[in-house]
C-alpha cells in the first residue's frame, strides 16, 4: 500500500460524508468487509462522497495476541485489497481501519492503520502515532507508532485523518497531557480544514460525555469540523457504544448516530446538516443497553444461542434474567431454581413469579438432599469441628455444580449474576456462584443494580416482584442469614468502593470525605486486596465503569503491599 502523504484530488468527492457505524467480531475479516461493503452500497445510494467506518474495522477490535501471527497481519492486507475491490465501482471513497504491515526492518511487526480507498486502490495511509497503555488498552505491545502524520485530501479539502487516541492529546484540553505529541495539532498547522477520526472506544458511565468535550475543544480550538466514528457492539468484556458524531468548527454537533446499535448517518460538511438520532440521555438507560449488548453479542459472537441462570428470587440474578431475555429472547433463557436446607419460601416463589412474567422455562433443582449426603461424606474428616464458611461454600458450589451440568448436558452458556460490590470483597464462592461463562454485572455495584432493575421493570411491565427490591439482600446460606452481617450497607459500602477501586484515593482521605472510621475504609480495602485471586478466576464480565475488575485492573495475586 502506498506511504503515508499520498493525496488524492479527485474534484467529484464532495463533503457529503456517511458515518458507518458497525458492529466487527475479531477475526471475521470477511464478515467485517462484506458488512462494510454493504454499507458502502448504501452510503453511496444516498449521496455520500466519502464512507468513515472505526477503528481496526478490518480485522475488529481488540485482536490482542493474533496481531503476533503474521497470518493475520497478511490478511488483514488481503482483506483491505478485497473491501477496495468490492467498493471499485462507487462514486464514493472509502476510510477503513485496518492492521498494517510495519515498514522497518526489526521491531514489531504491525500497524494500526486508517487506509483510503478509492477505484478499487488504496491511495492514501495513516499509522496511529499515539498507542494507549492505560486502562483496558495495550497497543504498544503491538504497534508500531507511526511517524510525522500527513495530510489526507478529500475532494481538494486537506483533511487530519486520525486513529482514536491520536485525537484525544489536545495539550489544552488536559492538565497533565498523557504524550508529548499532539497529532491533531501537527495536522492542523499543515493546514487540515476537516478532523476525520476513527475509534474503538469502549463504554463507560459518562464517557459519551467525555468524547463529545474533547472533540468540541479539538474543534474549537483548530477551527475544523470533526467528524468522530466509533465501533459499535461487544467484544470480551468491551461493550462499544458506537454515538458517533460530527461537529461544526464551533463544536456544536450537526449530526449524530444511535447508540448501542448499528448506524449508517449521514452529514453535510458544507450546510452543516446531518441526521440526528440522539439516544438514552439517561445513564442508568445507557448502562442498561450496554449490558444487553455485551450480553448479545458475547454469547452469539463465542458460538452458542441459550443461556441459563440460577434464580435465587434476589435482585442480581432478577436483574440479569431480564437483561438475558432482552439480549437474547425469552425463548432461550431458562431459570434453574436451587434452593438449599435455608433457602425462604418467599424467595422461591418470587423466582417462579419472575420466571412467569418474562416467559422463561423454570426449574427446580433441590440441593438439600446433595448437601446433606455431601455432609454425612465429609463428616469423618470434618469430625467436631464446628459449621462455618465451609458449609455455606458447600451449597453454592453444589449449585454451580448443578448448572454447569445442564450447561454441559443442553449446550447452555452459565450466566452468573454476581455484581462489583461482592466481587470487589470477595463475598462471592470460587467454583460456587462464580461458575459460568460470562458476569454480566460483575462490574455493576449493588446500588446501581437497584437502579437497573427499576429500568427492567419499566421495560418489562414489573417483571422483577416488589418484594425482591424491598427484602434485606441474603445469600440464604445460614438461618436468618444478611449481607448486612458481614457488610457495611451497600450504599457505604459502593462509596468506599469507588474512592478506592476507581479513583485510588488514600484511606485516610476516604474516611474524612465520607465521614466513617479509618479502621472500616481499611477493613473493606484489605478485603478488596486479599481476594484478587478469586477476581482472576471468575468469568469475564462487562465493564460499565471507570475501571472494572478483570482486563481493566490489573493487580498482583501474592504481593505484600498494603495502604
Amino acid at each position: 500500500m502506498p506511504a503515508c502523504g499520498v493525496p488524492y484530488n479527485e474534484s467529484s468527492i464532495c463533503m457529503r460524508i456517511a458515518l458507518g457505524q458497525i458492529n466487527t467480531t475479531v477475526g471475521d475479516l470477511p464478515g467485517n468487509v462484506e458488512r462494510m461493503a454493504t454499507r458502502s452500497r448504501e452510503a453511496a445510494a444516498r449521496g455520500a462522497g466519502a464512507v468513515v467506518f472505526p477503528e481496526l474495522s478490518v480485522t475488529g477490535y481488540p485482536p490482542r495476541d493474533l496481531l503476533e501471527k503474521p497470518s493475520f497481519i497478511a490478511r488483514s492486507e488481503s482483506a483491505v485489497r478485497d473491501l477496495a475491490e468490492a467498493t471499485a465501482d462507487l462514486p464514493l471513497t472509502v476510510i477503513c481501519g485496518y492492521v498494517g504491515e510495519a515498514d522497518t526492518p526489526t521491531g514489531k511487526r504491525a500497524t494500526n492503520s486508517a487506509a483510503v480507498l478509492a477505484a478499487g486502490r488504496c491511495i492514501f495511509r495513516q499509522d496511529k502515532t499515539l498507542l494507549p497503555t492505560y486502562d483496558v488498552f495495550d497497543e504498544a505491545r503491538y504497534f508500531v507508532p507511526g511517524a510525522r502524520p500527513q495530510l489526507c485530501e478529500l475532494g481538494g479539502v486537506p483533511v487530519a485523518l486520525t486513529v482514536c487516541e491520536d485525537a484525544w492529546n489536545d495539550k489544552q484540553y488536559w492538565s497533565r497531557p498523557l504524550y508529548d505529541r499532539d497529532p491533531v495539532g501537527e495536522l492542523a498547522a499543515q493546514g487540515a480544514r476537516v478532523l476525520v477520526s476513527l475509534n474503538a472506544s469502549p463504554y463507560s458511565m459518562g464517557k459519551r460525555a467525555l468524547r463529545r468535550e474533547i472533540f468540541a475543544a479539538n474543534a474549537r480550538r483548530h477551527g475544523m469540523h470533526a467528524i468522530y466514528v466509533n465501533q459499535v457492539g461487544g467484544q470480551d468484556q468491551l461493550v462499544f457504544d458506537g454515538s458517533s458524531f460530527a461537529m461544526d468548527p464551533s463544536g456544536n454537533v450537526i449530526a449524530s448516530a444511535a447508540s448501542f446499535a448499528e448506524d449508517l448517518v449521514m452529514v453535510d460538511l458544507a450546510s452543516g446538516v446531518g441526521d440526528r438520532r440522539e439516544s438514552l440521555p439517561d445513564e442508568c438507560e445507557a448502562v442498561y443497553e450496554a449490558l444487553v449488548l455485551g450480553t448479545r453479542d458475547y454469547i452469539h459472537k463465542c458460538g452458542f444461542n441459550s443461556v441459563l441462570i440460577g434464580l435465587s428470587g434476589g435482585i442480581d440474578s432478577s436483574l440479569t434474567a431480564v437483561v438475558a431475555v432482552d439480549a437474547v429472547g425469552r425463548e432461550n433463557v431458562t431459570g434453574i431454581g436451587m434452593p438449599g436446607p435455608f433457602s425462604s419460601e418467599g424467595s422461591v416463589a418470587d423466582a417462579r413469579t419472575l420466571a412467569e412474567r418474562l416467559g422463561i422455562r423454570f426449574e427446580i433443582v433441590p440441593i438439600t438432599p446433595i448437601y446433606e449426603r455431601f455432609l454425612e461424606t465429609l463428616q469423618p474428616l470434618f469430625r467436631d469441628a464446628p459449621s462455618d464458611v465451609t458449609e455455606e461454600n458447600l451449597q453454592s458450589r453444589l449449585r454451580g455444580a448443578a448448572l454447569m451440568a445442564l450447561s454441559n448436558k443442553w449446550g447452555a452458556m452459565v450466566l452468573t449474576t454476581g455484581n462489583k460490590s461482592e466481587l470487589a470483597v470477595g463475598y462471592c464462592t470460587l467454583y460456587g456462584d462464580m461458575c459460568g461463562g460470562l458476569a454480566v454485572i460483575s462490574d455493576v455495584p449493588k446500588t446501581l443494580v437497584y437502579e437497573l432493575s427499576r429500568a427492567a421493570n419499566r421495560r418489562h411491565a414489573g417483571a422483577i416482584p416488589e418484594a425482591v427490591f424491598t427484602k434485606p439482600p441474603s445469600a440464604e446460606l445460614r438461618p436468618d442469614q444478611k449481607d448486612t452481617d458481614s457488610l457495611p450497607e451497600y450504599d457505604l459500602l459502593d462509596r468506599i468502593l469507588r474512592a478506592y477501586v476507581e479513583e485510588n484515593q488514600p484511606l485516610a482521605r476516604i474516611a474524612g470525605s465520607l465521614d466513617v472510621p479509618l479502621s472500616l475504609v481499611r477493613d473493606i480495602a484489605g478485603k478488596v486486596d486479599r481476594n484478587e485471586y478469586k477476581r482472576q478466576q471468575a468469568a469475564p464480565g462487562l465493564k460499565v465503569t471507570t475501571k472494572a475488575f478483570g482486563i481493566g485492573r490489573r493487580f498482583p495475586i501474592a504481593q505484600k503491599y498494603t495502604e
